[in-house]
């Protein structure tokens, strides 16, 4: 990735990249929700956590307070093609079809925005509750209106409903499911999505900063010549895009939902 000196000189400075990053997460709707929400639940971990699907580990500081472990699993295979194996990485890596633990290992497992990118993710989900102990916590993310990513990884997406018979079927009972963001978020993020990584190709430049780190690494240098139209432009659209949601209830809109599951013991035959 290339970025012009001027700007590549300025982002060298930890402040300066610091700052830069603090105002890309508040505009990326998807990020600074998700976030939001992981913080609120985090809380409820506790004991050895397992993140399953872990990338550059970007949650770690949110859940390490409150777990005794802190552990992160990758598949081998697809993890290698995406910028977050340039930036350290996961304890483990596993094949894709059984995760490397012995059964009731974990207190806690997190996985976040995952499903989406096995072709296979009922059995997924059956692995991360083989491995969580009764009682245990599930934390899982899924997307319902995003956009594709991590191509050609990317398989499905997710109803509250769909992840509810899927987390029963894996022995889970759903003890809430939220959802994230409504119908302003979705439509600011997709405009923002279009502006920023198609308009202006901001990508290479945003997994400067550490982000985007579950896309494979740009080549495309950016388009800085709209980078002064198209950056203010963003920043409205996020800042509409929040009040909207605060105005407007609409259940059936959300970019993603995360739901909080216990583990239950199987029905005996």
């Amino acid at each position: 990735m290339s970025t012009a000196p001027g700007l590549a000189s300025l982002l060298a400075h930890p402040r300066a990249r610091q700052a830069a990053r603090g105002v890309s997460d508040w505009i990326d709707l998807q990020w600074s929700l998700l976030i939001e929400q992981l913080r609120a639940v985090a809380p409820r971990a506790r004991g050895r956590l397992l993140d399953v699907g872990c990338g550059n580990k970007p949650y770690e500081h949110l859940f390490r307070p409150f777990v005794s472990e802190y552990i992160g699993v990758e598949h081998s295979a697809t993890f290698g093609e995406t910028s977050a194996s340039q930036a350290g990485g996961p304890d483990v890596f596993y094949d894709g079809v059984s995760l490397p633990f012995e059964d009731a290992s974990f207190d806690t497992v997190l996985s976040v925005q995952v499903l989406e990118h096995t072709s296979e993710p009922q059995r997924l989900l059956e692995e991360m509750s083989r491995v969580l102990r009764h009682d245990g916590l599930m934390i899982l993310n899924a997307p319902f209106s995003f956009r594709l990513h991590e191509e050609p990884h990317d398989y499905f997406r997710y109803t509250p409903h769909g992840l509810r018979a899927m987390c029963e079927k894996a022995q889970l009972e759903v003890v809430e499911i939220r959802p994230q963001g409504g119908f302003g978020s979705v439509i600011g993020h997709k405009l923002n999505s279009l502006l920023g990584l198609r308009l202006a190709r901001v990508q290479g430049l945003a997994q400067s900063l550490g982000k985007l780190g579950h896309e494979a690494s740009s080549q495309s240098p950016p388009r800085f010549w709209l980078l002064p139209v198209v950056f203010p432009t963003m920043a409205v659209i996020s800042a509409a895009a929040r009040v909207f949601d605060r105005c407007v209830a609409e259940s059936t809109e959300a970019l993603s939902f995360l739901v909080l599951a216990r583990k239950v013991a199987a029905p005996r035959g």
